[in-house]
C-alpha cells in the first residue's frame, strides 16, 4: 500500500529560505479541503536507448541495460494510463522505438527536439498546458514498483489542496526526485539531476506553494546495482523473469 502523505506547508517544511512576502504561504491552520480532480497529464521523459543507465554497466551490458529500460518504460507508461484521475499520458523521447511502444500502451508520444532531461521535460509540459492540463505529474521510468494505485496516491494530494501545490516523492536516500506533481503545471521550474528533492522543494517555497511529501512505493528507484537487488528483494522488476543476472548479485 502507498505510505501516507505527510501534508504541511512549505514554511513549516523550510524554515530557512522560505517563500518570499509576495509569495503567500498557506496557514498551518487551513484545513485540506476536498475538491474536483483537476485534468492531469502524466508526462513520462525516456531518454536514448544507447545511453541508458550506464552506471549499471559494472553488472549489466548494453543489451541488458537496453532492454532493462524497455520494459521499465513499458510498465511506466501502461500504470500512468491505466490510474484514473490521468487524463492523458503523454510520453516524451527522442526514440522512434520509445515512440512505438507509447503508441502500443495507449499513451501520446512527442518527440523531444531538445537536449537534455529538464528541456525535454519543459517541452512537454508547454504541450500538457496548451492542451488545457491543471496539473502534470512526472513520473522517471525507473521505478520498479510503479503501479496505477501508487501512482494514484500521488494524485490524491491534487484534489485534497488549494492549488498550488508540489508534491514529491523523494527517492530511499532522500536526494532525488522520483515523481513530481505541480498544480498548475508552471509553479516551479524543473531540476531533476542530483540533489533534486531540495531543488524542488525551495522552488516551491519561493513560489508559496504547499509542499506535499510522499514515500511508498515509488521512492524505489534504479540507478546503482545497490537499487537492482533492492527492487529484486522489494517484489521483482517489471518484466524480468527469471530473477537477476548472477553479476548483479557479485
Amino acid at each position: 500500500m502507498p505510505g501516507a502523505a505527510v501534508r504541511r506547508p512549505v514554511r513549516a517544511m523550510l524554515a530557512a529560505g522560505g517563500p518570499s512576502d509576495k509569495a503567500p504561504v498557506p496557514s498551518a491552520a487551513m484545513e485540506p479541503t476536498v475538491r474536483p480532480a483537476p485534468r492531469t497529464v502524466a508526462i513520462v521523459p525516456v531518454g536514448s536507448l544507447e545511453r541508458a543507465k550506464s552506471r549499471l554497466g559494472a553488472v549489466l551490458d548494453a543489451e541488458e541495460r537496453r532492454d532493462l529500460v524497455l520494459r521499465l518504460a513499458e510498465a511506466t507508461i501502461r500504470a500512468a494510463v491505466a490510474t484514473p484521475g490521468v487524463a492523458e499520458t503523454l510520453v516524451v523521447t527522442p526514440d522512434d522505438e520509445v515512440r512505438d511502444l507509447a503508441i502500443r500502451a495507449g499513451a501520446r508520444p512527442m518527440r523531444q527536439r531538445s537536449r537534455g532531461l529538464n528541456d525535454g521535460l519543459r517541452e512537454a509540459r508547454a504541450d500538457a498546458i496548451a492542451g488545457g492540463a491543471h496539473a502534470v505529474l512526472i513520473l522517471p521510468i525507473d521505478l520498479p514498483r510503479v503501479s496505477p494505485e501508487a501512482i494514484a496516491e500521488v494524485l490524491a494530494t491534487a484534489a485534497a489542496h488549494q492549488p498550488p501545490i508540489v508534491a514529491i516523492v523523494a527517492d530511499r536516500h532522500g536526494r532525488g526526485t522520483n515523481a513530481l506533481l505541480l498544480a498548475p503545471p508552471d509553479i516551479i521550474d524543473v531540476h531533476f539531476g542530483g540533489d533534486s528533492h531540495d531543488a524542488h522543494a525551495s522552488a516551491a517555497a519561493a513560489a508559496g506553494a504547499w509542499v506535499v511529501e510522499l514515500d511508498g512505493p515509488l521512492s524505489i528507484d534504479i540507478d546503482t546495482p545497490d537499487d537492482l537487488l533492492l527492487a529484486e528483494a522489494a517484489g521483482g522488476i517489471p518484466g524480468v523473469a527469471g530473477g537477476l543476472p548472477e553479476s548483479v548479485g557479485g
